[in-house]
């Protein structure tokens, strides 16, 4: 375990196990400025070829915020293409990581703080956290949100929040669904991606990456495709590995399984 960066840096990542997080290092908001958008797609890249890895984190640095979204100056005529590229690119890499991906959130999670926290597979949030799209006040709409939010919680709430821009309380975002567990305060979100973590860690790293693969191949598709792709996955994939073999064999001999994580 160890940081692989300097403390100064725009983006932060620490390894620990089979597991990575990510620290968004631009305290006291974490602003999303092109640098550290060049920083999170890289790294993203990098952390997409560990074939090990089971589990990425993403947090904001300090006390206040995971992120209040990316900086205005991005926003100009001039710089919205390289802006809304990296942005896009990044997130896109995200998704298609075979890690579980999860955004600790304690503290205002906005714009394009909000589009990535729930481009991640769980989102973890402190009772203090806020949420909101305030892009319409600047005269634009958050293309990710557009594209996310509608499967999530229908066209007609993804309208109310891009065109008022509200901010609203983690008590209504775990009731739209944008939250996926609420937690007292920030303590108690360390303790719940710890044990997260280890729960995860125990398991083989083949056959979570592949589970996740088999679940997005459901995403978006109806019941029977989406069943002919998990089941090629596991006949083609799953019985190739070493440790599905392996977690057989270990109940059937009543003993812990040994992973080699492939």
């Amino acid at each position: 375990s160890g940081a692989m960066n300097q403390p100064s840096d725009p983006l932060v990542v620490t390894l620990q196990e089979r597991a990575a997080t990510l620290i968004f290092g631009r305290p006291p908001l974490n602003i999303l400025d092109l640098d550290l958008l060049a920083a999170l797609d890289d790294l993203i890249v990098e952390l997409g070829t560990d074939r090990e890895l089971q589990l990425l984190f993403l947090r904001g640095a300090g006390e206040k915020a995971f992120s209040a979204g990316v900086s205005v100056q991005d926003h100009t005529p001039d710089k919205i293409d390289r802006m809304l590229l990296s942005f896009h690119g990044a997130i896109g890499k995200l998704r298609n990581l075979e890690s579980l991906t999860v955004a600790l959130v304690d503290g205002h999670c906005l714009g394009g703080g909000m589009e990535l926290a729930l481009a991640c597979d769980l989102v973890l949030a402190t009772e203090r956290s806020r949420f909101g799209q305030p892009e319409i006040a600047l005269g634009c709409y958050p293309p990710v949100a557009a594209a996310l939010y509608p499967q999530r919680i229908g066209s007609g709430r993804t309208l109310e929040l891009l065109l008022t821009g509200r901010t609203f309380d983690c008590a209504e975002a775990e009731r739209l669904g944008f939250v996926h567990e609420r937690l007292a305060d920030r303590a108690a979100l360390e303790a719940r991606a710890a044990e997260l973590a280890l729960a995860i860690q125990r398991q083989s790293a083949a056959v979570t990456r592949l589970t996740k693969r088999a679940v997005r191949a459901g995403e978006n598709r109806p019941y029977e495709p989406a069943l002919a792709e998990a089941e090629r996955l596991y006949l083609r994939e799953l019985t190739a590995t070493a440790d599905m073999g392996e977690g057989i064999q270990a109940f059937v001999e009543k003993r812990p399984p040994v992973w080699k994580h492939r």
